[in-house]
């Protein structure tokens, strides 16, 4: 018995190799990572610091260059009525983008929303009310159906949305007959349609009910990306799709809701591109696809989707109009704005792929 006990007062073997291991904590802080790296860190945390950065920068170097007249309220405002459209529009690309998709028929939905609400208004003498309602419908459509064939017939984005803006814009110009409805029959018979073309001032400033929708938009967004169920389903659908669905995401449905959202979106930078041209033309808005990826881009929103944010759509997007109003107050030729903006889209996503490192 006592040499039983005697052994089994031994330290057994994986005993003596704990005793002489670290029993320090692991730290996970970074303490010694470098200042770059923290600063990738940050970065990659908050996705619409970098062009949150680029704006204020953009603001204070026009403003050293033109004086007191670019930090007017009147032009710091006309910025906002300028890019009211492409922030509207691209709050539904941002959604698309979010899912790791694209939506190349923003543009075209936008216009034959607005050609809908004038032609059923003026052509079949339907209240101007209904008519925006059925605008929004025909918006809600064509984002169904691009959402359709990307959930369930499971067919690249790019392509769906791509022939989907063709289809649109012949659509447009087949069913609007080219023609344009003029802003003084709007203003006499309908000038619901024109409402967010209507301004009021605070101060020195001058708003159009276009921007307060743009801003109240984003915010609504914002916070349902942010803080619902259904905003982090999308981005986990955009990050990986099928460890979303392993987790109970329902991802097909999800999809699609996405894309009839960003319809309904498009419909609503319809009505509002009629008060900001103050007719319907069906000719309006052909770029605002490109200008919507394009404010996407330079926000910090990653094309790979799963990361960013709405906000830094908004500050891409705005970026953009400083640059567009600060070069024309200066007097240079327009091309220059389309250089330094393609110059920008390409730095933003050479940026992202930086960030991105910190994930990988």
């Amino acid at each position: 018995m006592s040499d039983a006990s005697a052994n089994a007062r031994q330290p057994q073997e994986f005993e003596r190799v704990l005793a002489g291991s670290d029993t320090s904590v692991a730290n996970f802080d970074g303490e010694n990572r470098s200042t770059l790296e923290k600063a990738q860190q940050f970065l990659h945390s908050n996705p619409a610091a970098v062009p949150l950065i680029v704006l204020v920068v953009s603001i204070a170097a026009f403003g050293v260059i033109i004086g007191g007249k670019f930090f007017s309220a009147f032009s710091m405002t006309l910025i906002l009525q300028q890019v009211a459209i492409v922030g509207i529009v691209g709050a539904a690309q941002t959604l698309v983008i979010l899912t790791a998709g694209i939506d190349l028929s923003v543009g075209a939905i936008m216009v034959l929303s607005s050609v809908v609400m004038g032609q059923f208004t003026f052509r079949y003498g339907l209240p101007p009310s209904l008519a925006i309602l059925c605008g929004f419908g025909v918006g809600a459509i064509c984002g169904w159906i691009n959402g359709a064939l990307v959930a369930h017939m499971r067919l690249p984005p790019f392509i769906v949305t791509l022939g989907m803006w063709q289809i649109v814009l012949a659509t447009n110009f087949l069913y609007s007959a080219n023609e344009t409805i003029r802003s003084q029959d709007i203003e006499e018979q309908a000038p619901i349609l024109q409402f967010f073309g209507n301004t009021f001032r605070i101060g020195g400033a001058v708003f159009t009910y276009g921007v307060i929708a743009m801003v109240l938009l984003v915010a609504i967004l914002w916070y349902v990306l942010n803080h619902t169920a259904w905003g982090r389903h999308v981005y986990a659908i955009g990050d990986d799709p099928s460890a979303a669905e392993l987790s109970g995401v329902r991802v097909s449905r999800t999809l699609v809701s996405v894309y009839v959202l960003a319809g309904l979106i498009c419909a609503l930078a319809g009505w509002a591109l009629i008060g900001r041209i103050g007719s319907v033309s069906p000719t309006a808005g052909q770029f605002a696809n490109i200008e919507s990826i394009t404010a996407v881009v330079i926000g910090g929103i990653s094309l790979f989707g799963g990361r960013g944010s709405i906000l830094g759509m908004l500050f891409g997007a705005l970026i953009v109009g400083v640059f567009s109003l600060g070069l024309r107050l200066i007097g240079t030729d327009p091309q220059w704005t389309y250089l330094l903006i393609g110059a920008l889209i390409i730095v933003a996503v050479a940026i992202d792929q930086w960030i991105r490192k910190v994930a990988g």
